[in-house]
């Protein structure tokens, strides 16, 4: 009898199935000679399901049964550049290119592992010959966007191969969708809903644009409009629930909001930004199970592990922002994150950090296990998803200057998530003004009323604030030109 077909497990991923299609390929991989197809669907379902280190094991696994494979060199390349193993994933995408696998998606891991070491010349040949191999490529456009962008500073120069690519492919909803995007972290919404909107009228309703254009009327103080596009939003997937319920947030109707986002909570339970989505509903409408989602004396810590006046600690954080200075090499922020006015660095997971980069790392690692001890036997949205255990999912480095600031925003990928101070401005010492700090609460969609900050924490050199992925949180803009820099990271539980 032939085993079951592995492309199942995609099927019930599409569906939002996740637990289903964990149990499916597990059964597939147990059997006595699993394909490298089963394999592979193993992968991206734990992937999916926020299990990136399992997914690792799992693609190891298949190049060694089947290493004249190239798409499992590329499958193995691309989990070890989602983990942040950047050199391995450049040699092992090199591999399966050797292998000849003439793929545009191994252009793309290629391209981002070489980026991630600071190789930005070859970098963008990568992407390019990514996109001419497939000149539709959303990823690799909105990457090679990003990574001018971030580079230059320079809007035209970043856009104008996604513009083309767009004049090229009118009807391709991914590329407006990345044109879109870019347009708007480039300072120009008014503009990217234009692009949003040219590509949604008189054609089939894509359900990416149509979030993006209930995003972007919110964005442009236009409620009623993204009424109206939520009205077309048809599906009953989280992502469906989740757009309709920032479209009735904004409009002020609490009551359809949590219904619609406790829909998504209901399907997808640890997606954290339905259930931000959910907490903001409570909030407008007064439901005492906001209280406990945002219980910030419970869910917000702050740790001070080192101690910047003494003369060891001073030494250690001076060390560090020397290190970390080497790693930021980008002119300005990336597309689609909460930092403006700012550069970004992703750091590796690898141990191959300087010192001391490694050893703030280390402290990091067993500071999120006194957090989880300390959360032993509490149950809710947060703690009831800990195992006893975490581990890192990525950790980056921002560095702002004068006007810098997060937006407000939440991590969808994680559990715990945190910001590490490694440099504060003089200013974030006032606790009038509170210039700089950490704040807590304010939601990072449109809502009516408006709904403000409910906490802050002052940033200090060497401080730790750990806090549920899912709360809304940024921080207040500062005027001064001196550096604030951080360190933050995403943990997952273990699981199994």
């Amino acid at each position: 009898m032939n085993p079951p077909d592995h492309r199942q497990a995609y099927e019930l991923l599409k569906r939002g199935d996740v637990d289903g299609a964990l149990r499916f390929t597990a059964a597939l991989t147990a059997l006595p000679a699993p394909t490298a197809g089963a394999y592979a669907a193993r992968a991206a379902v734990l992937k999916a399901a926020g299990r990136p280190q399992e997914a690792l094991k799992v693609n190891r696994e298949a190049v060694r049964r089947y290493p004249a494979s190239a798409a499992t060199w590329h499958n193995l390349a691309s989990t070890l550049g989602d983990l942040g193993l950047y050199e391995e994933a450049e040699v092992t995408a090199r591999r399966a290119m050797g292998l000849g696998l003439g793929a545009a998606e191994t252009r793309l891991v290629l391209a981002r592992a070489l980026q991630q070491q600071h190789r930005f010349d070859e970098a963008e040949a990568a992407f390019r010959e990514a996109l001419a191999i497939r000149s539709d490529y959303q990823d690799a456009h909105t990457e090679l966007a990003q990574l001018i962008w971030m580079r230059t500073r320079d809007r035209t120069a970043a856009l104008a191969m996604l513009e083309g690519g767009v004049a090229a492919h009118p009807a391709h909803a991914g590329l407006r969708y990345a044109l879109a995007v870019a347009r708007q972290f480039t300072g120009d919404p008014a503009g990217a809903r234009a692009v949003v909107e040219g590509g949604l009228h008189g054609a089939a309703y894509d359900p990416l644009l149509l979030g993006l254009a209930i995003d972007l009327c919110c964005v442009t103080d236009d409620p009623a409009g993204a009424l109206r596009w939520a009205s077309l939003v048809t599906g009953q997937d989280p992502s469906s629930h989740a757009a309709r319920a920032q479209a009735l947030l904004a409009a002020g109707r609490g009551e359809a909001a949590a219904r619609e986002a406790a829909g998504a909570v209901s399907k997808a339970p640890n997606d954290q930004y339905a259930i931000a989505l959910l907490a903001t509903a409570w909030r407008l409408i007064g439901d005492a199970r906001y209280r406990e989602a945002y219980d910030y004396d419970g869910l917000v810590a702050a740790y001070d592990i080192v101690d910047p006046d003494t003369a060891d600690g001073a030494a250690e954080l001076e060390a560090l922002r020397e290190a970390l200075r080497r790693l930021h090499r980008f002119k300005t922020h990336p597309f689609s994150q909460s930092v403006r006015e700012g550069s970004q660095a992703m750091l590796q997971l690898d141990g191959r950090h300087e010192p001391p980069i490694e050893r703030l790392l280390q402290r990091l690692r067993e500071t999120v296990t006194r957090r989880i001890r300390e959360g032993a036997g509490r149950s809710g949205l947060f703690w009831g998803r800990n195992t006893g255990a975490a581990e890192m999912s990525g950790a980056w480095s921002i560095r702002l200057g004068a006007s810098g600031h997060h937006a407000d925003h939440i991590h969808p990928r994680g559990w715990i998530s945190s910001a590490f101070y490694v440099s504060v401005p003089e200013e974030s010492q006032d606790a009038a003004t509170m210039a700089g700090w950490i704040k807590f609460g304010e939601p990072g969609v449109r809502t009516q009323p408006k709904l403000g900050a409910e906490h802050f924490v002052q940033p200090r050199p060497g401080r730790l604030v750990l806090f549920p992925s899912y709360m809304w949180h940024g921080t207040v803009p500062y005027t001064s030109e001196a550096e604030r820099m951080t360190v933050a990271f995403d943990a997952m539980p273990v699981l199994g």
